[in-house]
């Protein structure tokens, strides 16, 4: 659980911060994100298939006591793979979303200041 956890947590900060990176280039929200999408693609897919294939032995039972471990390491595979899909489609939707969220109260907590 820990081991997911981290690295959803790493591959989400990737994105999002390169997205930030993005912004602060001049580039709107929308363009930022459809171009931190791809080019963080590689890392991203690079981790997962690297994590993946290194608990693939213990998935699959090789060695002694093999057949204890092998729940443990499925669940790792599919965690991992489930949260690599959702972390390239609902992280940059997620940091959409707020976005527009802070845009919209953001004119009531900073008036005539500059932001």
């Amino acid at each position: 659980m820990l081991m997911l956890v981290g690295l959803v947590v790493k591959n989400s900060i990737l994105l999002v911060d390169y997205t930030n990176k993005l912004r602060e280039q001049g580039l709107s929200i929308k363009e930022a994100v459809l171009k931190a999408g791809p080019i963080k693609l590689r890392p991203i897919l690079m981790t997962a298939i690297s994590t993946i294939a290194g608990v693939l032995p213990v998935a699959i039972g090789l060695g002694t006591g093999g057949e204890v471990r092998a729940p443990l390491a499925i669940a790792v595979i599919g965690g991992l793979t489930t949260s690599t899909f959702l972390t390239l489609f609902v992280v940059p939707v997620t940091y959409i979303l707020f976005d527009d969220i802070i845009n919209k109260f953001r004119p009531k907590i900073y008036k005539n200041k500059d932001i």
